[in-house]
């Protein structure tokens, strides 16, 4: 997505764009996406227009496992601040709006990168099937296991955080209307929201160990995992099928001061994979690539993008990372917060306190708005 997005606003600034893409084709799958107002505001800048797609979101409740609310946001308010409005969209449908705005033949598919070099007038790329291509600057947004950043920064990898997402996309077995909740507990958490079109997203985050056997039977274990919680967890849990659930470990990178050297970038996932509590990760990519664009047509040589871009974004998306790594407990004392008898008695905060501060949240972590 960060990159398709990076590939739209460089184009429109007046660059020539060629994306190499290591899939065969688009790949449409997987679950819907959370956009804050910083995130939904960037994507219109860069001309996609989402009106009519997923699902406008107006509230964000956070409930007690058992089901009592303690807060909530209203997102319609922020909307109305920001000139923005947060919506949640599934995957494919965001990753079919961003290609269809590019011209014809910009992205190559079938090429993974394996091989690079740089100096100071360009840039080369080699593939695994050994086709070669050059340009003047690269930009790496191939996720949190980037080929890009090995080749450029070295060999670190993400580390896994001991905690993982089983999510899906699927048919709502209720309206969940146009808010997003999130229900709490010392054994995890689970939300859902609607994504348009009758569906639902919806996650379980839970203990992992990058040891332990796979899960033949992952809905058996989320069933067993969250009994006795409240409504609508055995509900959603009900409607589920083999199949719908996918696991994805939770992954946080050490945040590099400098993101690339000399003519080659980083951005997103390759930049500051982080863990998809409260859904900064994409939020934070789209602001990568508007500092990006900027960059490169704000600073006038092109081995210093990486020193000012890294420094206009690195405290952000450091921050960013810092909060989605801390924000939930799945083991330990710091699940002690997470009881149903701490939460509720931190729950007097009234509404409108409650979404200034997370209007201040997303204005620190972002640029745009």
């Amino acid at each position: 997505m960060s990159g398709l997005a990076a590939a739209r606003g460089l184009i429109a600034a007046g660059h020539e764009v060629l994306v190499l893409e290591q899939a065969r084709g688009l790949r449409l799958g997987g679950g819907a996406i959370t956009l804050w107002c910083n995130g939904t505001a960037i994507l219109e800048d860069l001309g996609v227009d989402l009106e009519g797609t997923g699902q406008r979101l107006t509230t964000l409740c956070l409930r007690t496992a058992g089901g009592r609310q303690v807060l909530e946001f209203d997102l319609e308010a922020l909307a109305q601040r920001f000139g923005s409005a947060a919506r949640v969209i599934p995957r494919g449908s965001l990753i079919t709006l961003l290609e269809s705005g590019l011209p014809e033949g910009t992205v190559r598919f079938g090429a993974r990168v394996t091989h690079l070099q740089a100096d100071s007038d360009g840039v080369q790329v080699k593939t695994e099937t050994g086709q070669e291509y050059s340009g003047d600057f690269l930009v790496g947004a191939d996720g949190v296991h980037s080929q890009v950043r090995a080749l450029v920064l070295g060999g670190d990898q993400a580390a896994l955080t001991g905690a993982a997402i089983w999510q899906g996309l699927t048919p709502a077995p209720f309206d969940p209307g146009s808010t997003t909740t999130l229900m709490v507990g010392r054994q995890g958490d689970f939300g859902f929201m609607g994504a348009g079109d009758g569906l639902m997203q919806w996650f379980f985050d839970v203990p992992w160990s990058p040891g332990a056997p796979p899960e033949d039977k992952p809905l058996e274990m989320l069933r067993r995992q969250f009994a006795g919680w409240g409504s609508p967890v055995e509900q959603v849990l009900a409607s589920l099928e083999d199949g719908d659930a996918e696991v994805f470990p939770h992954t946080r990178h050490k945040i590099p001061c400098r993101w690339g050297e000399g003519r080659c970038v980083l951005l997103g996932d390759a930049a500051h994979g982080m863990p998809p509590v409260m859904a900064h990760g994409t939020n934070q990519a789209l602001e990568d690539v508007a500092t990006l664009v900027d960059c490169l047509g704000t600073v006038p040589n092109p081995t210093a993008v990486v020193r000012v871009y890294s420094s206009k974004r690195r405290r952000q998306a450091a921050l960013a990372s810092t909060i989605a790594s801390r924000a939930l407990a799945v083991s330990g004392p710091r699940t002690l917060m997470q009881s149903e008898y701490l939460m509720r008695m931190n729950g007097a905060t009234p509404p409108r306190l409650a979404t200034r501060g997370f209007g201040h949240l997303l204005r620190v972590l972002s640029s745009r708005i």
